[in-house]
């Protein structure tokens, strides 16, 4: 009885564990680019009475043999990089990366890459193009001075255009890059991830390449959330989370029965 305390603790622990990061989820639905997460659990050791296919005396072998398991654990948590649904802004910065890919984004210590898949960017007063924290985007895209907003345009290609007096002139291309395990990057917040050892090196390529997604100026992707599916994972872990703690509750009650036996 004891085991089953910390074994249905270990349940109570890992489901509040997986409401937070639901939470998170659902608090970020509107978070442009925001790519959801899930939790994966796994069984913690057993407690092996007699191993499978040990001698039963002269008669044979045991087919199952006696294991005890000890509880749940939370293994990671893996973010899923499907699509969300891209919708039109009228913003020619805007831009939605439509297929794989990240854009590349200079933190400010000026070393460090991080990449993001929101693409609502703005024109600082230099004219560089930057995030909506003010870090620039890679690689360096200038806009001259007396260009509008209205007068630029991203080609799906990433190459970006601005209209002088009637005439398209080039100030840009845009680049993607894209990593061989993208669960493995590391989350700083701000819309923003790392590269890590788990992720790999970040590739990088012109939007359209082989491997790589294209780009579609005014538009932005939104989160690939769906809020009835995440509610819905909601419920089924705290009902989790009930089932343990009437685990413990029950465990508990055994444990008073016993001790009245010795009154």
């Amino acid at each position: 009885m004891p085991r089953a305390l910390w074994t249905a603790a270990s349940g109570m622990a890992a489901q509040q564990f997986n409401v937070d990061l639901l939470a998170n989820n659902i608090a970020n639905i509107n978070t442009t680019g925001f790519k959801r997460q899930r939790t994966d659990f796994q069984d913690l050791f057993y407690d092996i009475r007699a191993q499978p296919g040990a001698r039963a005396g002269q008669q044979g072998r045991n087919p199952t043999g006696t294991q005890v398991g000890t509880g749940v654990n939370v293994a990671g948590t893996t973010r899923v990089f499907s699509s969300g649904s891209i919708e039109p802004t009228g913003r020619p910065l805007d831009m939605a990366i439509e297929g794989d890919g990240f854009f590349e984004v200079q933190l400010p210590d000026g070393a460090t890459t991080a990449y993001t898949r929101a693409g609502d960017f703005r024109v600082d007063g230099d004219g560089r193009l930057v995030t909506v924290d003010g870090y620039y985007v890679q690689p360096a895209i200038t806009v001259p001075d007396g260009v509008s907003e209205n007068d630029i345009a991203v080609a799906s290609d990433g190459t970006v255009t601005v209209n002088i007096d009637n005439v398209e002139t080039t100030v840009g291309q845009l680049t993607l890059a894209r990593f061989r395990n993208n669960s493995g990057l590391l989350a700083v917040g701000r819309n923003l991830f790392e590269a890590s050892e788990a992720s790999g090196t970040a590739q990088t390529g012109t939007p359209g390449g082989t491997g790589f997604g294209t780009l579609r100026g005014g538009m932005l992707e939104k989160a690939n959330i769906e809020a009835v599916t995440e509610l819905v994972n909601l419920i089924v872990a705290q009902r989790a989370y009930e089932l343990n703690s009437k685990s413990i509750s029950t465990a508990d009650q055994m444990l008073q029965t016993a001790n009245g036996l010795i009154r």
